[in-house]
């Protein structure tokens, strides 16, 4: 591909979800202000962070930390009714203006450059502007491309042309706005986006899929979003004609559902996806309402509806600033809704989830999961976390669903026939020794090798393990099996004949420490009915860990 990003302005509206909070709903957002969405932190007041409030915490930690923190629940119908006016404002000075999402707007920054003296005297005109219209304090950022713009509006800097390479790489990963991703990389060793876009293109598509290689080239500073959008066909617009004016938001937002769906599918039988969304409305009197909406990835129907949602009741509420001077409402109900697939992408490399569109079942799936813990508790759903140990049990960790995703012990899951991070014991016949190679990860030491089993148990069974002549099998200091096992009892069960055995593999955990110390031995046996199960021998008795599949 060939070209650079365009040149970009992009206005930033910090902590906006608590500002919009204050104008609509009076909430003061000089005091400690939270808002709250899936009950963790999305946004809060700059006295909230000086109490130690962060993004991510959950409710009862943040009020934990600050006791008087007034909590808002996060509502993005709200937010954009509130950026409404913002958007207004530097209208009036730029055209063009693309909504990223309340709270920040883009612009070309070729045209209020040339016409008001230059990058940095354009930024100062609109930052006054928006101040004086909408008493909304607001940061400007320009660079090549509008991700590295949103990114040096955090400081209100002005990226030389040709710097924004140098000017992201030395940033952190979780500046791409992806935690999954985020997460992944850091585990992986890879921690600045220079690091990221330092690997190969290629292979990041192999590895992380579309979203993760669009995320490759705006870490390496190259926007995608001009190279890869090509004017759609006129034909992919759609319009709805209403009879009766719509006033109202709700029926505005039925409107606005079937409308985004009819656009989805009829982008999808092309072929295409949405990137950029025009949204145009006609009142009864001829007034003529447009703006543009922009994303960093693939607007779903769900993602359509919401845009086209929220702009419509930011223009029927006429909401605007805290001085109430507000852009009026439409002169009369909106007779015609157009929306315009403005930036259009090639969907044919995209590779659909297993439930329907790239990425929907995940959302559904946290919403699903975020409303059960809202009822049950956040102990009620957890997700396994796999990390080093000797035993299956060892490897595994619950932890809420939402909880950061980190294992108990050091160590990742290992490649076959490779034990996995760890130390700290005596290793057995199991635990053969390692290189470094696999990331600079020592061994575990006494890891079973694989398979692994399919069920482990949360309490191991207690059972008892006999020899052919019905004398009990015991296992000696020098891990010496009196006889061969040849049946098993667990619990109050029937016996089960043994038809194959291998171990025994020894674990002296934490031998230097008495209180902690665990000695045990393991043994993999195979049952006259098909069954697999592993047993451990631990101060003389038998348990049942784990059945095989």
């Amino acid at each position: 591909m060939t070209g650079s990003p365009a040149r970009t302005l992009l206005l930033w509206c910090p902590d906006w979800p608590v500002l919009a909070a204050e104008i609509v709903d009076g909430v003061p957002a000089t005091g400690p202000v939270a808002v709250l969405h899936a009950n963790r932190v999305v946004a809060c007041s700059e006295r909230a962070r000086a109490e130690g409030v962060r993004r991510g915490l959950r409710k009862r930690e943040a009020q934990g930390r600050c006791p008087q923190l007034t909590v808002v629940d996060y509502d993005p119908g709200r937010d954009t009714r509130a950026f409404e006016p913002v958007v207004a404002a530097v209208e009036e000075l730029v055209a063009g203006v693309e909504v990223v999402r309340p709270g920040a707007c883009a612009v070309a920054a070729r045209g209020p450059s040339r016409y008001l003296g230059g990058e940095e005297a354009a930024a100062e005109r609109i930052i006054e502007h928006v101040a004086q219209s909408c008493l909304v304090e607001s940061q400007v950022g320009i660079a090549d491309g509008v991700f590295a713009a949103g990114l040096a509006a955090r400081s209100g800097r002005v990226v030389a042309p040709g710097g924004t390479p140098e000017f992201l790489a030395g940033l952190p990963v979780e500046a791409l706005g992806r935690s999954a991703l985020a997460d992944l990389l850091r585990r992986l060793g890879v921690r600045t986006l220079g690091d990221f876009a330092a690997l190969p293109a290629g292979d990041v598509l192999a590895r992380f899929g579309f979203d993760g290689a669009l995320a490759h080239r705006l870490a390496a500073g190259r926007d995608h979003r001009p190279l890869a959008v090509r004017q759609p066909p006129a034909d992919l617009t759609v319009t709805a004609e209403h009879d009766e004016p719509i006033d109202r938001v709700d029926v505005a937002a039925f409107v606005a559902r079937a409308l985004a769906e009819q656009l989805h599918e009829r982008l999808a039988g092309h072929g295409l996806a949405c990137t950029r969304l025009g949204i145009e409305a006609v009142t009864e009197h001829g007034q003529e309402l447009h703006r543009v909406w922009r994303h960093d990835g693939l607007l779903t129907a769900a993602a359509i509806a919401d845009r086209v949602r929220w702009q419509l009741d930011g223009w029927l509420s006429g909401s605007s600033g805290r001085t109430g001077a507000r852009p009026a409402r439409p002169t009369a109900g909106i007779i015609r809704l157009r929306l315009i697939p403005d930036g259009v992408i090639a969907q044919a490399g995209l590779q659909a989830g297993l439930w329907g569109e790239t990425g929907e079942e995940r959302e559904r799936a946290h919403r699903a999961l975020s409303r059960v813990q809202g009822i049950l508790g956040p102990e009620a759903v957890v997700t396994a976390v796999l990390g080093g140990g000797r035993s299956p049990a060892d490897q595994v960790r619950l932890v809420p669903w939402g909880d950061e995703r980190l294992p108990a012990r050091p160590g990742l899951a290992p490649l076959p026939g490779e034990p996995i991070a760890g130390g700290g014991g005596r290793a057995g016949s199991a635990g053969r020794p390692a290189d470094r190679s696999a990331g600079g990860i020592p061994p575990w030491p006494g890891r079973l090798p694989p398979p692994a089993p399919a069920v482990v148990l949360p309490s191991p069974l207690a059972a008892t393990v006999h020899d052919a002549t019905g004398e009990a099998v015991v296992i000696s200091a020098r891990l010496a099996v009196s006889a061969p096992p040849a049946r098993l009892v667990v619990g109050t069960g029937r016996p089960a004949e043994i038809v194959g055995w291998v171990g025994p593999w020894p674990v002296d955990e934490r031998w230097w420490a008495p209180a902690e110390a665990r000695r045990r031995a393991r043994f993999q046996v195979s049952l006259a009915d098909g069954t697999a199960l592993l047993l451990a021998v631990e101060a003389g008795q038998w348990l049942v860990e784990a059945i095989y599949d």
